[in-house]
């Protein structure tokens, strides 16, 4: 496939996408970018761990934006702490090149990415009803 072609197969992959399946890809996006920002500073490339990271963190941050507190009530104040502590490992790593709170970073998204694509599959699978739709 060429670039052009990826390029328009992701846009209409987003585009078509649910609510539930958009979450999952910013998630797996942030987890991409963390662990290519690890792999820069394995790589001393220094403007790749820059660009990496402040990718994950604008993700990180558009989570943080979009949660729903009178919806997701006491949930929705733990992600929120948590999304606030992992921009600011982000920042940390960043400035001191330490992968090991990438690594942390990315253990904490790949958890929350595990509940949340149980709860996708719940709600798409009719198992649970989202909670507009009550």
């Amino acid at each position: 496939m060429s670039k052009y072609g990826a390029k328009a197969y992701k846009k209409m992959a987003v585009t078509t996408a649910s609510r539930g399946q958009i979450l999952l890809m910013l998630y797996e996006a942030a987890i991409r970018n963390v662990k290519k920002a690890s792999d820069c500073i394995d790589k001393k490339d220094i403007a790749g761990k820059g660009m990496a990271i402040g990718k994950a963190h604008d993700i990180i941050n558009e989570l943080n934006n979009t949660l729903d507190f009178e919806t997701g009530g006491d949930i929705a104040a733990q992600l929120e702490q948590l999304y606030n502590f992992m921009t600011s490992s982000l920042i940390k790593a960043n400035l001191h090149n330490d992968k090991s709170t990438l690594e942390s970073t990315c253990r904490i998204l790949e958890n929350l990415l595990d509940g949340w694509r149980q709860a996708v599959k719940e709600v798409e699978t009719g198992q649970v009803q989202p909670q507009n739709e009550k």
